[in-house]
């Protein structure tokens, strides 16, 4: 048993164990316990002020917390600088700079990240309009993601930290924003965090997910395990009582007398005599488990 832990420590990319982290009256993070692995794309998922952004900040070294934090292998707190050489931290892509140009830029993420190859950058920009003496205000929105993924896309960071990137961007640059990343820049060697609530988004590149609530994780899993662990059924009339005996974590009513259930953990061959079976979404998860109110 002691060998299986410390390969998953090696393994991991981040590991977190009781980060604690307070505001004012109010618990940011409280008693927060998780691992990334190497590898993987994150979603860190939860309501605004679930402690998405604080997690995020320990991560990145931003800010004091009680607890024991490992990234990379190292202690954000006390080697910040030595870990910002293989990290990359993107928030808001629609934040640059309007009177920048693509040049300037350029010659900016050189100057502060180590592992920015500018050449590269420049090699992802040709073929698109995107000219060095081109400003950010003469640019579409569509033309700012390009840039922004070109500096992201151009620095070789072991870890990958988005939050909330795609803010005020509409659905068609949002997700050109995540397929671009996920075919240019993702690989085996590299992990990349998403925080986010806008679930439906991300849930098509993500290969694990953590639901935070309240300062804590209150999910995590596998993307590829959700649908072994979690079944929705459509209740015949005449089986609820029966359906509410599995004690379902979450339940609703939809027009004409029917019910909806969603079952942790019970076999499926119990639940398929209870009615229809299907997999919920990672929207409908989130709701019932942030809410436990099922929309």
């Amino acid at each position: 048993m002691g060998a299986e832990v410390n390969t998953a420590m090696t393994n991991s990319v981040i590991q977190a164990r009781g980060l604690r982290k307070a505001y004012k009256n109010k618990l940011a993070l409280d008693n927060t316990t998780f691992d990334i692995p190497a590898g993987r794309i994150v979603g860190l998922i939860g309501p605004n002020g679930a402690g998405k952004t604080t997690a995020l900040k320990a991560i990145l070294g931003l800010i004091p917390f009680e607890g024991d934090l490992k990234v990379l292998g190292k202690d954000p707190r006390t080697e910040r600088d030595a870990l910002m050489n293989d990290v990359c931290f993107i928030a808001d892509v629609a934040v640059l700079p309007r009177w920048i140009t693509v040049a300037q830029a350029i010659e900016f993420v050189a100057g502060v990240h180590p592992r920015f190859d500018a050449a590269k950058c420049r090699r992802f920009l040709e073929g698109t309009q995107l000219k060095p003496g081109l400003k950010v205000r003469e640019m579409s929105k569509g033309m700012i993601v390009q840039l922004h993924l070109a500096l992201v896309m151009a620095i070789d960071a072991r870890l990958l930290v988005l939050d909330e990137p795609t803010l005020g961007l509409d659905i068609l640059y949002r997700k050109q924003f995540y397929q671009r990343l996920l075919e240019d820049y993702f690989d085996e060697e590299k992990t990349i965090i998403i925080t986010t609530h806008q679930v439906e988004e991300v849930e098509h590149i993500l290969t694990d997910v953590l639901f935070i609530r309240d300062g804590r994780i209150s999910l995590t899993a596998e993307m590829d395990t959700l649908g072994q662990r979690y079944v929705e059924v459509l209740v015949d009339a005449g089986q609820l009582d029966a359906a509410r005996a599995l004690q379902p974590i979450d339940e609703r009513s939809l027009p004409f007398g029917k019910t909806v259930m969603l079952f942790d953990g019970v076999p499926p061959t119990q639940l398929q005599a209870l009615g229809e079976t299907r997999t919920p979404g990672l929207a409908d998860l989130f709701v019932a488990t942030m809410k436990g109110t099922y929309a």
